[in-house]
């Protein structure tokens, strides 16, 4: 192999492995809660606890519904997984307004936070919600989901209970 070759396959290797290592763990990004302070989206990486980021959007009618069967078993799994979810919208800035609304009436008990410019969305590198991911104790992501139907949540509980174990 002559030297440019080698260092034209070295330089994608590189590459490859950065792009590998990055869908690993969560990005560098600041989201908002719903008051509008920033968030670093690590904190939730650096918790020690098993992690689910559930991507929605107040339009999405999937993903309300994923939340809300979700909310039926929250305490149980907080409880026997040692676990939390924060529920990340992916809500433009036009429509972000009506989030609070709407976690207002549906009760949910997890951190909401507003992801309105999209840069998590962007680094991640997925395109539609429901979008759902998990990290264990040690902040990698183990699982993604796109997607909802009704009873995968209880897919979701699997990974939670291998996690826990």
């Amino acid at each position: 192999m002559n030297f440019p070759r080698l260092i034209a396959v070295l330089f994608f290797v590189g590459i490859a492995s950065i792009s590998f290592a990055q869908n690993k763990t969560l990005p560098d990004v600041s989201v908002q809660e719903l008051n509008g302070k920033k968030v670093d989206i690590q904190d939730y990486a650096d918790n020690g606890k098993i992690t689910v980021l559930s991507f929605w959007a107040t339009w999405c009618v999937p993903c309300k519904k994923e939340l809300d069967n979700i909310a039926e078993y929250y305490e149980d799994w907080q409880e026997d997984y040692d676990m939390e979810l924060v529920a990340i919208s992916v809500d433009n800035a036009r429509s972000a307004t009506k989030i609070k609304t709407v976690v207002d009436s549906k009760g949910w008990e997890y951190d909401v936070l507003s992801d309105k410019n999209g840069d998590l969305k962007r680094a991640l590198n997925f395109q539609a919600v429901p979008y759902t991911i998990v990290i264990d104790q040690d902040g990698n992501i183990v699982y993604r989901h796109d997607g909802y139907v009704e009873g995968d949540e209880f897919e979701l509980e699997e990974v939670l209970k291998k996690l826990s174990e």
